[in-house]
């Protein structure tokens, strides 16, 4: 599966696109000014925890706060 078939996928299922994650991830502070702030696990987590995304998937959204576009 591509990337961008993962972040669509994602926001198929949630109606939130990687933007909309940057910004809740921020408001967690698990960010900060777009650059993660806390380890990779710890985001992961949440995106699975809060919004039922899979382990691939959860990865997918950090990857895109690590700044893959493509």
């Amino acid at each position: 599966m591509s990337f961008q078939a993962y972040i669509d996928n994602i926001q198929t299922k949630t109606g939130k696109g990687p933007e909309e994650f940057v910004r809740l991830a921020e408001e967690k502070g698990f960010l900060e000014k777009g650059v993660p702030t806390v380890k990779a696990t710890e985001i992961v987590n949440w995106l699975k925890a809060d919004f039922d995304l899979g382990h691939g998937h959860a990865n997918a959204i950090y990857a895109y706060f690590k700044g893959k576009r493509d």
